[in-house]
This record gives C-alpha cells, sequence and structure tokens, in this order.
C-alpha cells in the first residue's frame, strides 16, 4: 500500500461476545499489515482478548475505557459469554453510555480517526460518528442474509410483531420464517421500553451508515450482499470473509480459556478413519438442560457413529439443575467410539482434521464458517439468535447441511437424531460434495483476484483515500 495510508487513523469498536470479537480482531490483523493506523476501543476485562494482535502489531494503539453501569448487568460483567445471549441488551446499552467519553478523547487526539469501524450490534455509534463529522463502517461479523431479514424486520416492525408466520417477499428466494425462528433480539423488543427501543434505533441505524464489512463472501451470500447494496443505494458493501483465511499464513493467535483442556483428540482422530467423526458443540454461550443431554447422549451412542463431543463447562448451581451433565455410565458405554471434552477445545483444529466429516452445530455464523473452510457437512440444530436463519442458508439455500433438531428448549427423539446421524454420515451424500465444494469457493474467495480479497482492496482503497 501507498505510504499515504498512513495517514489514515481508524477507531476500531469490538463487542464484548467471543463471535463477534475475534472476527474483528483478525479484520483489525489484515488492515494493520496493511499500512493503516488502528486504535482498538476495549473495556479492561477484555483487554487480554487483544494480547496475541498487540504482540504482532505494537503499532496498533487501545483506548480503553471502563464499562458504564446498567442495573440488569452483574458487576464486574463485561463480556456475553458470562451471561448468555440475555445479557446483549443490558451490554448494548451499558456501551451507548460511552458516548462521550469517545467525544472527548476525539477531540484531543492530536491526530483523530478519519474513520470509525464498530461491530452491528454498534448501531449507536452512527449517530456518534455523525457528531465527530467521519463516515462509520459497521462490520458485520455475521452473514448478509441475517442482516437482510433484520433490516426487513425493524423497518416493519410494527405491522410484522405479532404475525405468526413472516414472509420476506423482496428477499432473494422469497424466505419464510416462524415467529419462534427470528432472530432473537428482534422477538425480545418490547415498544416503549428503553433498552430496546435503543437497540431498534441502533439496528435502523446501521442502515445508513456510510459502509458495510462482511465476514462472509460472493459465493456464500452474494445475492444477498447485491440486496443490500441495491438497498443502501451505494456499493461500499464489501464481503471479505472467511476473514480468518484473509492473507494466508499471517494470522494472529488467540487467548484461549483453557489451552490446556482437550489434550489428546488429534491424536484420538489420528486413529480414526477419514470423514467418519461427527464434531458435536454448541458455541460458547449455550447449555443445554438435562433432558436434552441425554436425547443427544443416547441418540449419539445408537447412531454407531465416532464422536468428539465438547460439554461446556457449568457452575455447581447450573450442575445441580442437571444442566451440561452426562447420563450416568454414558463414557464408558462409547469408550472408543466416542470422544467427550470437558471445557474448552481448539475447535478448528478438530474441524480441520481429515478424520472430521459433521458437525452438529448450534449454527452461529462464526462455527458455520469454521465448517465451511474445514469442508465438513453441517448437521443443524439452530436454538436461538441468527441460527435459524443461518441453518436455512446451509440447508435451503447451499444443500451443504442437514436439519438434525429446531429450538434452544425442543428435545429431538433420540432415535430420530440417531438416524439422521448415521444416515448423513454414512457415503458420499450430497451434503458432503456440496461442504467440500464450499470449502473450495472460500480458499478461492481469499486468494489474490477472488472476491473477497478484491472486497478486501476496495475497502483498504476507501479507508486510505479519508486520510488523504
Amino acid at each position: 500500500m501507498p505510504a499515504s495510508t498512513k495517514a489514515s487513523h481508524i477507531l476500531i469498536f469490538p463487542y464484548p461476545a467471543q463471535g463477534h470479537m475475534l472476527p474483528t480482531l483478525d479484520l483489525s490483523h489484515q488492515l494493520s499489515l496493511r499500512g493503516l493506523t488502528l486504535t482498538i476501543l476495549i473495556t479492561p476485562k477484555n483487554l487480554p482478548t487483544l494480547n496475541p494482535l498487540l504482540s504482532a502489531h505494537p503499532s496498533i494503539q487501545t483506548l480503553v475505557l471502563p464499562l458504564p453501569h446498567h442495573p440488569s448487568l452483574p458487576a464486574g460483567v463485561e463480556n456475553v459469554r458470562e451471561l448468555g445471549n440475555s445479557g446483549n441488551v443490558p451490554i448494548i446499552n451499558a456501551l451507548g453510555k460511552l458516548h462521550d467519553p469517545i467525544i472527548q478523547w476525539f477531540k484531543s487526539h492530536p491526530n483523530p480517526p478519519v474513520a470509525l469501524i464498530s461491530d452491528f450490534f454498534l448501531g449507536w455509534t452512527q449517530h456518534l460518528a455523525n457528531q465527530l463529522g467521519i463516515p462509520r463502517l459497521v462490520f458485520y461479523t455475521s452473514g448478509a442474509f441475517l442482516t437482510c431479514v433484520c433490516n426487513f424486520l425493524w423497518q416493519n416492525v410494527k405491522t410484522v410483531h405479532s404475525l405468526p408466520v413472516v414472509k420476506f417477499s423482496d428477499l432473494p428466494r422469497s424466505p419464510v420464517f416462524a415467529a419462534e425462528h427470528l432472530p432473537s433480539s428482534f422477538r425480545a423488543y418490547r415498544e416503549s421500553d428503553p433498552d430496546m427501543e435503543f437497540l431498534k434505533d441502533g439496528a435502523l441505524a446501521n442502515i445508513r451508515s456510510w459502509g458495510c464489512v462482511f465476514n462472509s463472501f460472493d459465493e456464500l451470500e452474494g445475492e444477498y450482499l447485491d440486496h443490500l447494496r441495491k438497498e443502501m443505494g451505494h456499493g461500499r458493501v464489501w464481503g471479505v470473509g472467511p476473514i480468518s483465511l484473509a492473507g494466508g499464513d499471517e494470522k494472529i493467535g488467540r487467548v484461549n480459556p483453557d489451552k490446556n483442556s482437550g489434550g489428546g483428540v488429534l491424536s484420538w482422530l489420528d486413529g480414526c478413519p477419514d470423514g467418519s467423526v461427527v464434531y458435536v458443540c454448541f458455541g460458547s454461550q449455550k447449555l443445554l438442560k438435562k433432558e436434552q443431554m441425554e436425547a443427544l447422549a443416547f441418540g449419539l451412542e445408537q447412531s454407531g457413529i465416532r464422536f468428539v463431543w465438547v460439554v461446556k463447562s457449568v457452575s455447581t448451581e447450573k450442575m445441580a439443575d442437571g444442566y451440561g451433565v452426562l447420563p450416568d455410565g454414558f463414557e464408558d458405554r462409547v469408550s472408543g467410539r466416542g470422544m467427550v471434552i470437558k471445557g474448552w477445545a481448539s475447535q478448528v483444529s478438530i474441524l480441520s482434521h481429515p478424520a472430521v466429516g459433521g458437525f452438529l452445530s448450534h449454527c452461529g455464523w462464526n462455527s458455520l464458517l469454521e465448517g465451511i473452510v474445514a469442508g465438513v457437512m453441517i448437521l443443524a440444530w439452530p436454538m436461538e439468535a441468527d441460527q435459524f436463519v443461518n441453518a436455512r442458508l446451509l440447508v435451503e439455500d447451499m444443500g451443504a447441511a442437514v436439519r438434525v433438531g429446531e429450538g434452544g428448549d425442543s428435545v429431538p427423539d433420540s432415535f430420530e437424531l440417531a438416524r439422521i446421524v448415521a444416515e448423513s454420515m454414512s457415503g458420499n451424500t450430497a451434503q458432503k460434495v456440496k461442504a467440500k465444494e464450499l470449502r473450495d469457493k472460500a480458499f478461492q474467495a481469499v486468494r489474490k483476484g477472488g472476491s473477497s480479497c478484491k472486497g478486501f482492496e476496495g475497502l483498504v482503497t476507501e479507508l486510505a483515500q479519508l486520510g488523504r
């Protein structure tokens, strides 16, 4: 990049949830490699997550601001992983109170930012950027299909909020969703609740942003990216994903909550035939209740398929209520065929092992992208948030996934689950073939001349010009 990009100082504002922060740090890493000057806004307890990035790029500055108080937030909580999905609304509202401290910092800075890139959960920063007189770009750590759905919902909230089924006739493929499968934040909306009104205002402000950056790629969501360009009335909508693949070997490490857990799994996988193992994991937030744990355990046992199951660590209190507890004797009965990891596991390493052929997932966006990059078929059990929309994209639109369950509280039929897992994993199914094709397209997208590589070049060129 020309030396003039040095003058482009960009303020990056990630949202404090693992699925949002990690892609934002990957994006920051790539922007820094291209010579842009970055400051990352963070709260004190989230600062350690930045350590690998800051070690790789000593030039990146941080703006550390304490998280303001919110009555629904327990003292000391600064990341959604400590609360689950229900923590989003209070954390978004608490972060909104950083408006004045940011303005004070900006006004006192000798070389203030020429642009702001902030997470799509931080729509209120659109008003902040307007006040500062700089363009704001939304970084969507989720998909373009979801954004199309959310934009329609928030723009038509009064007419669609009470409908049992919502039709999206103007979107590509005219999808239809039952009310209970719409994004959680929209379903939680209550008119005149100040916290929810703040959320709605932010979602609508995103549509008026100067530009949008997506952790997605044309071959996966091109029709939805095009729809957004049309809706927003400009071409500053860039697909740059999968961002974890961008830059080839130039990657940054990531902080793991517990680096010692999950040991031995890769050695165990080495002894399994290629494509024979199902990896089971439901992300960093979702806890399965007792009945769900039992249904899933017996389903995996009955299927006869090899598996690796990551069971989230739970508090003693939650364990007493049966959350995250395996049925008695389960591990002994599946010994040699199944492996249970309690706590943290290196999902990317496991998924990319040749022995893994399927991924039983809640369909969070980052997990889906990691499954796509690994070329494994998704066994979809969407539960909340954006997951029903993501599952539809992979199952119906792309044909690279099979639905095995639905709903955060639903308990699947163990025998049916066993049948679907066994059938999906046997032989070279159409979904397995599609998953491998999608992987190849993801790699092509980030290579030189690929759609995401071009998208990134376009983004950097625009940001560089702002600094002139």
